[in-house]
């Protein structure tokens, strides 16, 4: 189980993150939700540790992740693999060594900056690829790859990870809604097949209620939701969101979302990003 408790983030004046506990058991899927600005990258960041909390804890399974430091926490890095909105790839550099790089963790950063990879980190890379129906694209230039492509690129090197944990940032907030349902499933997928912990932040109500076991909101830095999909009625969305703004938001997804395929599953709540 994944414990955070009572953690904050303050830069400055501002606390992006107040006070958030949360208790995630082995092999949910969750989706984070909230407006732009309520919390929910940092909150991910301080979970991977690119952002160390101003107060509160971390734990997972027993080990103090605050407390990490060095190469154990290299290795926490890697266990806790992150997905980032903007891919995070070498364009220059082809889909296979992308995806390679991901192992700099366990290869050593001079090892894979000079791409001295073991044929073990290939037929690792190569089936990362296979799972994310990319090998086609394996010697393909990462920028010549569409967003969506791109995306599950970024998938595929966080898999050789061989992570425990899979943070998701906003992976869907660029791709248009076909490719953003691609990168959904393929999430899903791993979730459910290889048992990992999902966490993911959205900008739709109705993806995560679609794809995840368990939706938790945020506004302000603080939880104000945290249970089951269903849970989450329209009259607690409009609590949280309030009324007015969220109103416009639907209408104007609900009407984006018609223009551009007439038939992809509506996202007709969205709550910022």
């Amino acid at each position: 189980m994944l414990v955070v408790e009572q953690l904050s983030k303050v830069f400055g004046d501002l606390t992006a993150v107040d006070g958030v506990s949360l208790a995630i058991p082995k092999g949910q899927m969750v989706g984070v939700i909230g407006r732009s600005g309520a919390g929910k990258s940092t909150l991910l960041r301080m979970i991977n540790r690119l952002t160390d909390p101003t107060r509160g804890s971390i734990d997972n399974e027993g080990q103090d992740v605050t407390a990490l430091k060095g190469h154990d926490l290299r290795l926490w890095r890697a266990s806790c693999a992150m997905i980032f909105q903007q891919f995070n790839l070498i364009d220059r550099m082809d889909v296979l060594t992308n995806v390679m790089v991901g192992r700099i963790a366990h290869t050593g950063f001079a090892r894979s900056m000079l791409r001295s990879f073991t044929d073990q980190d290939r037929v690792r890379a190569i089936q990362a690829l296979d799972r994310l129906d990319l090998v086609p694209q394996a010697l393909q230039r990462a920028g010549t790859l569409s967003g969506g492509q791109q995306q599950r690129v970024a998938i595929a090197k966080a898999l050789v990870q061989n992570p425990s944990i899979m943070l998701a940032d906003e992976p869907i907030a660029s791709l248009d809604p076909a490719n953003a349902v691609r990168v959904m499933e393929a999430l899903r997928s791993i979730n459910r097949t290889d048992g990992l912990t999902v966490l993911v932040n959205l900008h739709t109500l109705d993806t995560a209620r679609s794809y995840c076991d368990r939706i938790v909101a945020m506004k302000d830095g603080r939880v104000h939701f945290d249970g089951a999909p269903r849970a989450l009625t329209t009259e607690k969305v409009r609590a949280i969101y309030g009324t007015d703004d969220l109103s416009d938001e639907i209408n104007e997804a609900v009407t984006s979302t018609s223009l551009q395929t007439g038939s992809c599953r509506p996202q007709r709540q969205a709550v910022g990003t």
